[in-house]
């Protein structure tokens, strides 16, 4: 079987009775802790079939302890990122018993609801931003051609473009005007609704027949100066028509509605139709509810807004200035941006200028700037996806003026970085407002469309100001929470090991050892020296993590018992995983069960993937702390890749023992001499 992460984790589940049969799952140094419902289910022969697993201990009646090694923090993330886990436990190792649960894999705040709301809107694009992202990057192509190569007016009607223009604004055009459909069909699948049923809901207000049905509606006038509205008779009652094309609010209102009508449908048909009426019913309420009721009140919300826009620029331009940056990032996320696309035109048309771009400037750049930060920590940590979406995203926005990348990719799924933005939109809205800018043309806010506002260097001023801050803010406190910030690091670590793993394998097969050759490990810290038998733990005495002897302490530091790569260092201290040259692991657990004292009497003094000399501190500990606690301060020294090597024996079995005394002796197997690995 493939010792992969993906492929152990999946079997670690199959073998333990499957996810529902686990109430809750934690993990320490080197296993995961389960806590199960029916013990009995466990198949720990198959379990232990598969190389990466060290061992197997049952505790109690509902207990299981499954040994990883250092690794271990790496299973766990992987085995919760599976969707049976995700619904029937939980975050934080806890488990939910409650049915219908909805998938969270972040890190919970202290109100879950506003946690699980901007997670939902996260899921719901996170699907689609490779195509906004293309289609924003088609859109920067035409811009740049404008004011760049004055080739063609990007913002000429469709009418006065050439041929090839008309084909290349059809490319772009068809993701933000058959957006509605895509987010219908990614909010359904988040909430667990048929996603193709939540497509088909918005698609059925996009088609041409729907349309059509202005050709017999009466004109009816709106709040907004110049625009029109349609109305038809619909079953005797009247439906607003209106253009869909690029809305997002009406969608995920009939996601959610889809959600609770599919929901009730299933207790009431029988299952064996449920294939045949469920979706038959939920198109004939829920198109219908749409198009009379959810979709005018998403466009009417967005409308209302705008002529609250119209108000506060009578009342002061400046306080407008402001507040407009400030207004966008919530915004755009629920689609209520677009009908002021509609109210700049008209004022373009009418006024002969326009009072929202300007401001709009500000929130974008400081979007920007978030991302450019981003960028930035992502290339110094090496993480390479999030340095995918951020380049993308700073690239799509500084030149195309699109902040849809960055606010699915990065705002919306990490909610630190709102903190990081809206300074960012306050300042450059201050500078703005007080230049008074105007734009004289409906564009993009882009680098490429500076020249479109008056006064263009006040704009500027107020747009460098709102990236600059943004991005200082980023780069000084990050744009994840601590926890984000140590789980994405980790992964980064795990995959940077995993490489380097497999390329010293690659070097230890083309340059063997030496048969019979041996690799010593030094003690790590004084004290006597006890057989791995005399530990009070069960998995440690079987030699079930590693293999090697123990340690009971008469001094309070530990140190590394030779050059190599702190692999783990758990935040609380009690263990640290450490990888040898000649790719010998060794894990130093300092106690028995003291992941249980959460930190209390150790005091870490490395971190993970830190190179160390021999002799180092890497742990400082008290011992009259663990045992006031109640817990054994034996502490084992294991190798706990043992398997990889021929015997491991102890040098010295008992009596004492100071720091950088020889103890283990690991010996090369002989497969190793003739290249194998």
């Amino acid at each position: 079987m493939s010792s992969n992460t993906a492929t152990t984790s999946q079997h670690i589940i199959t073998e333990i009775g499957g996810a529902a049969n686990v109430s809750s799952l934690t993990h320490c140094a080197t296993r995961l802790r389960f806590q199960l419902h029916d013990q009995s289910q466990v198949n720990v022969a198959a379990l232990e079939k598969d190389p990466a697993v060290l061992g197997v201990v049952k505790q109690g009646n509902t207990g299981l302890q499954v040994i990883m090694g250092g690794g271990v923090a790496d299973y766990y993330a992987e085995i919760m990122r599976d969707p049976a886990m995700a619904a029937g436990g939980g975050s934080e190792g806890k488990a939910s018993t409650a049915k219908n649960a909805k998938e969270y894999g972040g890190v919970r705040g202290k109100y879950s609801w506003i946690d699980y709301s901007f997670e939902f809107l996260s899921d719901t694009f996170r699907p689609v931003l490779w195509a906004l992202l293309g289609a924003s990057l088609i859109i920067t192509m035409l811009v740049l051609a404008d004011n760049a190569l004055g080739w063609q007016d990007f913002r000429a009607p469709m009418s006065e473009q050439p041929p090839t223009y008309q084909f290349l604004h059809a490319m772009w055009r068809s993701v933000f005007y058959f957006l509605p459909i895509m987010v219908g069909a990614t909010a359904a699948r988040k909430l667990g609704a048929n996603e193709w049923v939540g497509a088909a809901i918005p698609a059925a207000l996009l088609t041409p027949e729907f349309i059509g049905l202005k050709d017999v509606a009466r004109e009816i006038p709106t709040s907004v100066e110049g625009a029109m509205q349609y109305q038809v008779d619909v079953f005797g009652l009247p439906m607003t028509i209106q253009d869909y094309g690029g809305q997002v609010f009406p969608p995920l209102l009939a996601a959610i509605a889809l959600f609770f009508v599919e929901k009730g449908l299933k207790k009431i048909i029988p299952t064996a139709v449920h294939m045949v009426f469920v979706p038959f019913l939920s198109l004939l309420i829920l198109i219908p509810a749409t198009a009379f009721i959810m979709g005018p009140v998403g466009i009417g919300l967005g409308n209302a807004i705008a002529q609250g826009l119209f108000w506060l620029n009578d009342l002061s331009p400046f306080i407008l200035a402001v507040v407009i940056p400030l207004l966008y990032p919530f915004l755009v996320p629920l689609g209520l941006h677009w009908p002021l696309n509609a109210i700049m035109i008209v004022n373009i048309n009418t006024l002969g200028y326009d009072f929202i771009q300007g401001p709009m400037g500000a929130w974008n750049f400081a979007c920007f700037g978030v991302i450019t930060g981003v960028l930035i920590l992502s290339i110094k940590e090496r993480n390479k996806p999030m340095r995918q979406v951020s380049a993308g995203g700073m690239f799509a926005g500084l030149l195309g003026g699109i902040s849809e990348p960055s606010l699915y990719g990065v705002l919306l799924r990490f909610r630190k970085s709102y903190w990081r933005l809206l300074p960012g939109c306050l300042v450059g809205g201050i500078i703005v407002g007080i230049f008074d800018v105007k734009a004289y043309a409906f564009v993009f806010t882009s680098l490429l469309t500076i020249t479109a506002m008056d006064p263009w260097l006040g704009y500027t001023l107020g747009i460098g100001a709102a990236f600059i801050t943004s991005l200082l803010l980023t780069l000084a406190l990050d744009y994840r929470t601590k926890q984000e910030r140590e789980d994405m690091r980790a992964q980064i670590a795990a995959e940077l090991d995993a490489a380097n793993e497999a390329e010293e394998q690659r070097i230890a097969a083309a340059s063997p050892r030496p048969q019979g050759a041996s690799i010593s490990i030094a003690a790590p810290l004084a004290g006597r020296v006890v057989p791995l038998s005399d530990v009070p733990d069960a998995a440690f005495a079987a030699g079930a993590v590693g293999q090697g002897v123990a340690i009971d302490p008469t001094g309070d530091t530990v140190v590394a018992p030779a050059e190599a790569k702190v692999m783990a260092a758990f935040p609380t201290g009690h263990a640290i995983g450490l990888k040898l040259s000649g790719g010998v692991q060794v894990l130093i657990h300092i106690g028995v069960d003291t992941v249980n004292m959460e930190g209390k009497g150790f005091e870490l003094l490395v971190a993970k993937g830190d190179q160390v000399a021999a002799g180092q501190p890497l742990v400082r500990f008290d011992r009259a702390a663990i045992e006031a606690a109640g817990y054994s301060p034996i502490t084992p020294v294991l190798v706990t890749n043992h398997k990889k090597f021929g015997a491991v024996e102890a040098v010295r079995a008992s009596g004492n023992v100071e720091p950088g005394a020889e103890l283990i002796a690991v010996a090369v197997k002989e497969a190793e001499t003739t290249g194998a690995v």
